[in-house]
């Protein structure tokens, strides 16, 4: 099972950088460069609620499933 996310590709389609989404959101730029690496091993459901309100998008722009 693999999670891919697909922060960067949102951040491009609303040309945000990494700093204005962990200023909007309230999370460190370590937290949030973990999530967009891929390496985070959670995330919290608040969190990505806070990412999606910023990017104005869905859960399911940001997380895919690859079998």
């Amino acid at each position: 099972m693999k999670i891919i996310v697909n922060l960067d590709v949102m951040l491009a389609k609303r040309k945000m950088s990494l700093t204005q989404l962990a200023q909007q959101v309230g999370i460190t730029m370590a937290n949030l460069s973990i999530l967009k690496t891929g390496k985070a091993k959670a995330i919290r459901f608040s969190t990505l609620a806070a990412i999606c309100a910023a990017l104005d998008c869905q859960p399911g722009d940001i997380l895919e499933y690859q079998n």
